[in-house]
């Protein structure tokens, strides 16, 4: 009978190939979607009917673009109260000047990637203790709430705008909204990190307790380089430089070292790969290289230019890994 024949068919080609395709194959309109496997982006074996397991990020240029900047002016929040604690009166004024803008760039990248401010200020309505997401909103909202006033209520006392008792309220207030800048500025630079390994992606979950790590050295090595370049050739922000620089180098060779095989390929292989050892060596051994050799405005831009480098990679990596089923099922045994 014609459909026996049929039938015998689509078995001989499932045998030789693995799938069958063909008219009358796809049942239309069923729970099956009628796109066909595709391979994993190693050549490995397909996802499911050719969706990938874990559904990729959509994040674009803004991303990671507010990953280094929220990171660094979190870091120089924090700068600021240590020059503050030591006296340091242009440090702290010029890192808390950091802060603040980083503060509003920070908001307004993650509109730009959402569409619509309403998307953002949603994100306030509830806080939501169980979402990173939620989290990590309101400590944006805080750490604003604090830097931004911090900077006006210096910026006051600076200018001896005011005298008498109302100028030294605002000390105390521009102190006080210092502490506060540099408390939620930690979270800040680290909370990204937090969010990445929050998800179900293997390159990311994988090295949960890496990212935050590194996010937040890259902040302060960030803070550090971009205070040095403005002009504060201090001790203190040196050693921080070098503390920065001498962590990521032990951080990339973590990372060299914790391995997962097919789970975390993405960071080792294709292009993502290339930028994760580009950021990291950029950031960590030669920063560390050049400041041995007091070249610190070039460890400065080397430092800078791969914490920015890392957070484009990092994200670059997570798309790889979640188009990788092989990495996703190797990541569950």
């Amino acid at each position: 009978m014609p459909d026996e024949h049929r039938l015998d068919e689509l078995r001989e080609q499932a045998r030789n190939k693995g799938v069958v395709a063909g008219r009358g194959v796809d049942i239309a309109g069923g729970p099956i979607p009628r796109k066909l496997a595709t391979a994993s982006p190693s050549g490995g074996r397909p996802g499911y009917y050719g969706e990938p397991v874990v559904r990729p990020p959509v994040w674009t240029w803004e991303i990671p673009v507010y990953f280094f900047v929220g990171g660094l002016a979190g870091m120089a929040a924090v700068i600021a109260l240590i020059g503050l604690i030591f006296h340091q009166g242009d440090l702290t004024r010029t890192a808390t000047w950091i802060a603040a803008i980083g503060a509003i760039l920070s908001p307004i990248l993650l509109i730009m990637d959402l569409g619509r401010p309403r998307l953002f200020l949603n994100m306030l309505r509830v806080f939501k203790h169980q979402s990173p997401m939620s989290v990590g909103a309101w400590i944006l909202f805080v750490f604003g709430g604090c830097a931004v006033p911090a900077l006006i209520a210096l910026e006051l006392h600076v200018h001896q705008i005011f005298t008498g008792g109302f100028d030294q309220f605002l000390q105390i207030a521009a102190s006080l909204l210092i502490l506060g800048s540099a408390f939620w500025g930690m979270f800040v630079a680290t909370y990204t990190g937090v969010l990445l390994g929050a998800t179900a992606i293997p390159a990311w979950f994988l090295h949960r307790t890496l990212l935050p790590i590194h996010f937040g050295v890259a902040g302060l090595g960030s803070a550090a380089a971009l205070l040095e370049l403005l002009g504060h050739r201090i001790a203190p922000l040196g050693a921080l430089g070098f503390l920065a620089a001498g962590t990521e180098t032990a951080l990339w060779i973590w990372l060299e070292i914790d391995k997962h095989g097919k789970a975390d390929r993405a960071l080792r292989e294709s292009g993502s790969g290339l930028q994760i050892r580009c950021g990291e060596i950029l950031s960590g051994p030669l920063a560390l290289i050049l400041r041995v050799a007091n070249l610190v405005p070039l460890a400065g831009i080397s430092f800078l230019l791969g914490a920015l480098v890392s957070r484009f990679a990092w994200i670059a990596a997570g798309k790889v890994s979640a188009r990788d089923p092989e990495a996703v099922f190797a990541s569950q045994r």
